[in-house]
């Protein structure tokens, strides 16, 4: 399913299967997404101000340079999900809630308060994704006093 620029303004879509769709530039301004499955889906340049994402799954989802400005996230799944770095920390600011199909922790799965995940980087931050200096040397040529390897 492909939906381009669509209005989808203040539209009900509770329960509804989005999985693998392509909703790019659409304003779903106040739309219900309660218990969507977006799973797969393409989101690139929404508008989800106000949206309700209440325990809707949105794994490996893209919603880069989608807009989620006060979107009600209680319970959604985003695991895997590409995120722009601003959105993702502005919606760790108030996420909550388990997901009840999936069983994943809404925090947990935007990767919030892991300082690991957030200093490595995800898919939400190719420009951070670099590993750890040690993590690149298979060979055992470290320097153990400063922990940083020489890549070969």
């Amino acid at each position: 399913m492909k939906i381009s620029a669509a209005d989808m303004r203040e539209s009900d879509f509770t329960g509804s299967t989005f999985n693998g769709a392509y909703l790019e530039k659409a304003v779903a301004y106040k739309a219900n997404f309660t218990r969507a499955d977006l799973s797969d889906t393409l989101m690139d340049r929404m508008v989800l101000n106000e949206a309700n994402l209440t325990n809707a799954v949105l794994v490996r989802t893209v919603l880069t340079r989608s807009d989620l400005g006060g979107a009600i996230i209680d319970g959604a799944d985003f695991s895997d999900a590409v995120l722009d770095l601003s959105t993702k920390q502005a919606l760790c600011k108030y996420a909550s809630g388990t997901n009840p199909i999936t069983g994943v922790d809404t925090r947990k799965s935007l990767g919030c308060g892991n300082s690991r995940r957030n200093a490595y980087g995800s898919p939400s931050s190719p420009l951070l994704s670099a590993p750890p200096q040690k993590l690149l040397d298979r060979d055992g040529f470290c320097d153990d006093s400063t922990g940083l390897c020489d890549a070969k």
